[in-house]
């Protein structure tokens, strides 16, 4: 362990201006890397094969946290050099900075996956992070992503997940939607998240239907823009009550993710 009390070392620089997502954007893509925070998130990681560079922890809690370090440097620091770093208060005791891996073609993922959820301009990182969980939880073992949609490894959507997106593998889709003929070429039927085109109850959707189901969601507000819906095999509704025209879009993955994970129609 390396004690750090001055928050302008360049060791840290991984860890500079957290909270600062165009800044974060710009620096962790290109650099290849990831912020895991919280010894739990930080022992998925490593779990799932992922290769630390670095570790930050407050000194506070050094002698606890300081094995998942496993070689990499480790550096401690008081909470006010913790926060001046960061751009908050590290509550959860511990950072990591990680490697990121290649990420699969589309192409070989949806031949190693049985069920897809399919996202389009899902820009929230929390939306993007339970989305990762609901997959995990109920059996959908692949994502495919739009281009614009937010990146699964930015912290918060780390965070929110509980280290699922360590567990589920991705991909981006490009182009798009013009590459979304590769998922029903695979054997998925494709199943768009709409109220508009006539679409069915989600409940009513054939056992065959179920078999290799692939969900696509898009952003809240807009929804699925005309050119992804008419790559549909099918449009499904979740159906509403008193007068509630929609879920948040975590929430309807959840219910439709359900739903087309039991065999048979209700």
């Amino acid at each position: 362990m390396t004690r750090i009390d001055d928050p302008d070392d360049g060791r840290l620089g991984d860890y500079r201006a957290l909270t600062d997502l165009a800044l974060r954007t710009r620096f962790e893509q290109p650099n290849g890397l990831f912020i895991a925070e919280g010894h739990q998130v930080i022992g998925r990681a490593l779990r799932a094969g992922y290769r630390m560079r670095s570790m930050l922890i407050d000194a506070k809690r050094a002698d606890q946290l300081a094995h998942l370090a496993e070689g990499a440097p480790c550096y401690t620091a008081g909470p006010d050099v913790l926060e001046s770093v960061t751009g908050f208060h590290v509550h959860r005791g511990a950072l990591a900075s990680f490697h990121r891996r290649e990420l699969p073609a589309p192409s070989e993922l949806l031949t190693t996956v049985k069920r897809l959820v399919v996202l389009e301009g899902i820009n929230n990182h929390t939306n993007i992070g339970a989305i990762f969980r609901v997959a995990a939880g109920l059996g959908f073992d692949g994502v495919l992503l739009a281009p614009d949609c937010a990146d699964p490894l930015y912290r918060r959507s780390v965070r929110v997940s509980m280290g699922e997106v360590f567990a589920v593998p991705y991909a981006y889709l490009d182009p798009w939607p013009g590459g979304l003929h590769q998922v029903r070429e695979a054997g998925f039927t494709l199943h768009g998240l709409s109220p508009s085109r006539g679409a069915i109850d989600i409940g009513k959707v054939s056992a065959a239907e179920r078999e290799r189901p692939a969900l696509m969601f898009g952003a809240e507000g807009p929804g699925l823009t005309a050119a992804a819906l008419d790559a549909c095999d099918r449009t499904v509704v979740i159906p509403m009550h008193a007068g509630v025209d929609s879920l948040n879009v975590a929430a309807a993955t959840a219910v439709a993710c359900w739903e087309l994970s039991q065999p048979a129609p209700r």
